[in-house]
């Protein structure tokens, strides 16, 4: 075997040893580093995906916030210095057990409920989910009623309250609109990572896990699977795409 051949089969062999990843005893999952392909433009969101995020608490911590950053910046949201009315599609909250006193701190953001209130309360049809799960607002449907903001029991949607500037090609903001997370659609149909998600393993603590919920062999499937996970509000039965462990 000449060397090329040797070089060329030792680097094909440390990439697939590189991309196994132990969770437990026994446990090993194939780590990918992006979200999936990209989706062709003139397809459809297809159901047989169920995009999610799945959130490690034992790795969040209260003082850090990389993910509300990233969010920020990726989709063009500035603040006025008015936290009452400044949009917040992504923040970091306190839960605490009352029983044991034990806290958490973990990020909240729109839950993408495969059942959404926000959706069915919409009377426009500007709020609704596309077949992968992603829960989205249309701006151009969206008359501002606000009726979503009351119906989201997680407080995720932020109403527009003054004019917007510099906004992001890929994420068109208006005033007088409602909005809320979109798990950063535009990357995730170029078969990229959210922005949150992204900036979790690079600045943050790698708390953060996206993909795809129905693929059996994807890592957060897998990790749902063998860990104990929650959703928050589960009593509501809105079975949500973002998922907790470790509360």
């Amino acid at each position: 075997m000449s060397n090329k051949a040797c070089d060329a089969g030792r680097r094909d062999f440390l990439k697939a040893a590189a991309a196994v990843v132990t969770l437990a005893p026994g446990v090993t999952l194939m780590s990918i580093p992006a979200a999936a392909a990209p989706r062709p433009a003139d397809q459809p969101a297809s159901a047989t995906q169920r995009w999610g995020l799945l959130v490690d608490t034992t790795r969040c911590t209260t003082d850090c916030t990389a993910c509300v950053s990233a969010c920020r910046t990726e989709n063009g949201i500035s603040g006025h210095g008015r936290p009452a009315t400044d949009p917040q599609w992504i923040r970091k909250i306190e839960l605490r057990n009352e029983t044991t006193g034990a806290t958490h701190s973990l990020p909240m953001m729109c839950q993408h409920c495969a059942n959404p209130p926000c959706v069915d309360v919409c009377p426009t049809g500007a709020s609704f989910k596309r077949a992968d799960g992603i829960v989205l607002v249309d701006r151009h449907t969206c008359i501002g009623c606000r009726y979503c903001m009351m119906a989201c029991p997680y407080k995720a949607r932020s109403f527009v309250h003054e004019d917007v500037e510099d906004q992001r090609p890929d994420v068109p903001r208006g005033v007088g609109t409602v909005e809320g997370c979109n798990l950063c659609v535009a990357r995730v149909d170029a078969g990229g990572l959210p922005a949150c998600v992204e900036s979790c393993r690079s600045n943050g603590n790698g708390a953060m896990l996206f993909g795809d919920l129905n693929d059996p062999k994807s890592e957060i499937a897998q990790r749902v699977k063998t860990y104990a996970t929650t959703q928050l509000r589960a009593d509501l039965g809105l079975d949500t795409g973002v998922r907790y462990q470790g509360i």
